[in-house]
């Protein structure tokens, strides 16, 4: 008589290898994402963090052809400077002056009138934005 040999059922007995190293396999692939993911996030939130200074644009005045006025209000950490960009448009909406102001003085918030030279004369004056750091130029 002829011995007949049964095949066990796959995966009746406990995983085989081909599945343990799979499974290690994803297991290491998802530390190493949330490793990932958590020195983007940290990248992330000291970027945010780093922009110490704000300010806002509370009134502006066109003073002449050559000169335009910018009255900012600026808050930060009293330790900390950095410069505010701002910009003045013709009645075209061309760029007819552009500078960086800095603020280093040693209070949180500052109220300050800042004086444009345009190259013609202005309709409009704009707050770019503020960077902690850095230098004016």
């Amino acid at each position: 008589m002829t011995a007949l040999r049964e095949a066990t059922p796959e995966g009746r007995y406990g995983r085989s290898q081909d599945e343990n190293a799979d499974r290690k396999l994803r297991v290491i692939g998802a530390v190493l994402g949330a490793a990932l993911i958590g020195v983007i996030v940290w990248i992330g939130v000291d970027k945010v963090a780093g922009t110490e200074i704000s300010a806002e644009l509370i009134k502006s005045k066109i003073v002449s052809d050559e000169r335009a006025e910018a009255h900012l209000e600026v808050h930060k950490d009293k330790d900390s400077g950095g410069f505010c960009t701002v910009r003045a448009l013709d009645a075209a909406g061309g760029e007819v002056a552009r500078k960086d102001f800095r603020f280093d003085q040693p209070e949180g918030r500052v109220d300050e009138v800042v004086a444009l030279r345009t190259t013609s004369r202005a309709s409009a004056v704009e707050l770019l934005g503020c960077t902690g750091g850095g230098s004016a130029g």
